[in-house]
Parts: structure tokens; sequence; C-alpha cells
């Protein structure tokens, strides 16, 4: 089966470097080796202990010349991270000397890996579950060390014990009402069901506590999008190069100098923020600007949160007033610059926005500039970041715990209306195979297959 071929792939980033590591697995992985490693003592891999390493030479398998220098580590199944045999060649850096290792592995029998199917095969090994195979992908990803935490945590199954806890319940409230329906003579139909509506209450508490930490958890894998708009020379490209501590932007005292969208990540107490520098809006007749003023537009739309800046040594026209009327739906920090020079602006002419969200500031000084930091943790974290909160990161996931739910409520409504059991047996069922795809018990092979094809190589 090509599933359980033996796979090789290099699992370091390909370039210039110390070390490279080519990873080999599959019930042939060691023989595979073997057949183009040459010790330095003239010893066979074969025999070789688990957890061990040995140094020599891999040559060519034909003409047996030496191609690198290498060190093979040897982790025997099940003790792996892929459940199978596994070898390690771990030779020069470079793209040359990686390559011309992998070639030889690949010549001597193994198949080159596709993406994530390392990974795959610890989940179909049963050494890992769907949600543990998806965080690694996310520790790859982490943009901070507090993302990077919560990832760790899913991979050592922190949301699968709580989804598999659930599950299990369910299980003995179906198998509950199966075996009253099964046995109508002792009359436990109605005790049954009331018995079944306080249990499903307690599951989608439970459920609805995950879901409340969908969003937080979003933030801290993906980051928050964060859109700095005004009009021309407010300063907006000055708070950019200041948050970054870089000079990022290009700074003038021309109007409309930034004409294109500038990104660039930061890291705010381990919330990736990307920040989006954009184009002053204003109407112009420059073709150049007037694109960029689009983008801006376009930018706000997609924005988790718009940071609008605001000139305090000039009083409100009409095209601030536009921009804040388009923007007080949303999620957004006003920053009123240049608090270092005279207030020619009035606190009233900004009464239609929440006040705990306007900051004075001086870009050019720094003041205020900290105040930003605690606007965003209001924002979206409720004042606080708990790295030991559990955090559900995964859009798929989220799907799942919103259609189990789904389905609970349905069977509580049948229980209610019907005081049918065996019908709400059916919802309650639906809501444990919905749980079941977290953890790929129930997942269909097609979304197995499109979730490790999103890997990289050699992972």
């Amino acid at each position: 089966m090509k599933e359980f071929d033996t796979i090789a792939a290099v699992s370091t980033s390909l370039g210039e470097g110390g070390v490279s590591i080519i990873r080999v697995s599959g019930d042939n992985a060691l023989p595979i080796v073997d057949s183009i490693f040459k010790a330095k003592n003239g010893k066979s891999l074969e025999g070789m202990k688990t957890y061990t390493m040995r140094y020599g030479f891999i040559v060519d398998k034909d003409s047996r010349e030496v191609i690198d220098e290498v060190i093979v580590s040897y982790m025997r199944g099940p003790r792996s991270f892929t459940a199978e045999d596994t070898v390690e060649i771990n030779c020069h850096g470079g793209v040359v000397a990686t390559n011309r290792v992998l070639e030889e592995t690949i010549k001597a029998g193994a198949r080159l890996a596709e993406r994530g199917e390392f990974t795959k095969r610890a989940f179909l090994n049963g050494r890992i579950d769907l949600s543990q195979a998806e965080a690694v992908i996310d520790i790859i990803n982490a943009k901070t060390e507090l993302s990077m935490k919560s990832a760790i945590k899913q991979s050592e199954g922190i949301i699968s014990k709580e989804i598999s806890a659930i599950r299990a319940e369910l299980l003995g409230l179906i198998a509950h009402i199966e075996a009253t329906v099964d046995y109508p003579e002792d009359d436990l139909e109605e005790v049954t069901s009331k018995k079944a509506n306080i249990q499903l209450s307690t599951f989608i508490d439970e459920i609805d506590r995950l879901l409340s930490t969908a969003e937080e958890g979003k933030m801290l894998k993906e980051g928050i999008k964060v859109v700095i708009v005004g009009k021309p020379n407010v300063g907006k490209s000055s708070l950019l190069n200041a948050l970054l501590q870089e000079k990022r932007a290009i700074v003038t005292d021309v109007p409309g100098t930034t004409r294109d969208v500038i990104e660039e990540y930061i890291n705010i107490d381990g919330i990736p923020i990307k920040l989006i520098d954009t184009a002053g809006i204003r109407e112009t007749e420059n073709i150049v600007e007037k694109i960029g003023v689009e983008k801006s537009k376009e930018k706000i739309e997609e924005a988790d949160l718009i940071i609008l800046m605001l000139d305090l040594s000039r009083k409100l026209d009409r095209e601030d007033e536009e921009i804040i009327e388009y923007i007080r739906d949303k999620k957004y920090i006003v920053l009123l610059n240049k608090k270092d020079l005279n207030r020619q602006m009035e606190s009233k002419e900004l009464s239609k926005l929440d006040s705990k969200y306007i900051i004075d500031i001086s870009v050019k000084t720094g003041e205020g500039l900290d105040n930003i930091k605690n606007c965003i943790k209001q924002l979206f974290f409720k004042g606080e970041i708990k790295t030991e909160d559990i955090y559900v990161t995964n859009n798929r996931h989220k799907e799942a715990l919103i259609r189990s739910k789904e389905s609970l409520r349905a069977a509580i409504g049948v229980l209610e209306n019907v005081e049918a059991i065996d019908l709400a047996s059916i919802d309650i069922r639906n809501a444990w195979t919905a749980l079941g795809e977290i953890t790929g018990d129930t997942v269909e092979e097609d979304i197995i297959d499109k979730i490790f094809a999103e890997f990289c190589l050699g992972k």
C-alpha cells in the first residue's frame, strides 16, 4: 500500500546551515539507509539499538563514492514520531549536500514523502489524534511565544481530552436512551427524558465554554489585522515606524507620500499584530494616489481593528467626519496625534465615538503609545491574556462545535415537544459524530487528506 511505503524527505529548511536532516520512516527505513551507509568502524546498521547514533558516510549506491560525512540516528517503532521505524540522517547543511543524500535515499528504495505525510502516519498509526496533528503545523507557524504555547498545549492533547470526555458522556446517554426504548415495559421513558434534558443542557454549557475562547484563539494563531487610517499627514507612517521601532515607512511633510499599503508584524504581549499602514484617505486627482486611497478602503473592510489617526492641532473637517462615520460600527481605536502642539480639536466633535478608545498621543515624543497596547487587550482579550486558558484556535474545530451544539439543541426541542426520546437519540448521535471530527474519530478521508496537504514537506 502506498500509505505505508518507506518514505523520505528533508525535515530542515533548505539553504546554507550547519546541519540538514533527512528523515526516513517505514518498515524498511533501516535496511534502505544501511545500503548507502559506510560506517567509520566498518559495522553495518543491522542490529542497531533504538535511540542510538552511528558516525560514517553516505555513499553512492552504485559506485560507492563518498557523498557526505553523516551521523545516523535510529528510533524503532512504535516509540518514534510516526510510530514506525524511523532513521534520521544528519548531513552537512547546504542545498547540494542535502539533495544528494536525499537522492541516494530515494535510489535505495524510499519514496519521496508527500506534504505532512510523517504527521499523517503518526495520526493513522494512533500515536496522536487529528487535533494534535493539526497543532504540529500551528507550532511551526507560530508568530509569537504565546501562540506557540497555545499550540504546544493542543499538541499535548488538551483539546482532545475535553472533547473525548464530552463524547464519552454523550455515548453513555445514547446507550441509556436506547435501553429505555428497547425495554418499554419498565416505563422509564418520562424519567429518562427529564434526565436527558438536564444532561444535554450541561453539554451545551461545556461546548459554549470552548466556543467562547474561539475568537481569542483565532487572534493568537493568526494575529490581529490592524489597519491605520486617516487623512494624509496626520502621522500614520510615523506611528508604524514608532511601533516597529525602525524606519519602515517613508515620512515627509508632503501630503500623500504613502501611496501603497505597507504591512508588518509586531508582537504586543504575545499577541501577533499585523500592522497595515495605508494611504491617506482624501479626495485627489492623482491617479496613483487615488488607487492607494481605494486600497485603504478595501483594507478597512478586511480589518479586525481600525486605528484612526486624527491631528489634534487641527479642527475636524468633512473628510474626518466621513471616516468617523465609516468606522463607528467596527472595532476601533482613535489616536489624537500631535499632543505636543497646540490643541485645536474639541472633545465634543468626537461625541459619536466611545471615549474609552480615544487616546491623546504624540508619536514624536512617544507619549501615550503604551495605552494602545492596553486598548487592544481590552478589545480582544477582556484586558488580560491567560496562558493557562484552553483556546480553540482552529476554524474546523469551531465549526464542529457549533454543529454539535445545534444537534444538542434540536434534541432538547424534540424532548420538550414530543417526549419521544428515540427521536432525540438521532440528534444526540449527530452531536457525538460532529465532535468526533475534531479528534479524527469520525472524520472522512478526503478531509484528512486536505488537512495534511497544508503541511510543509518533511513534517
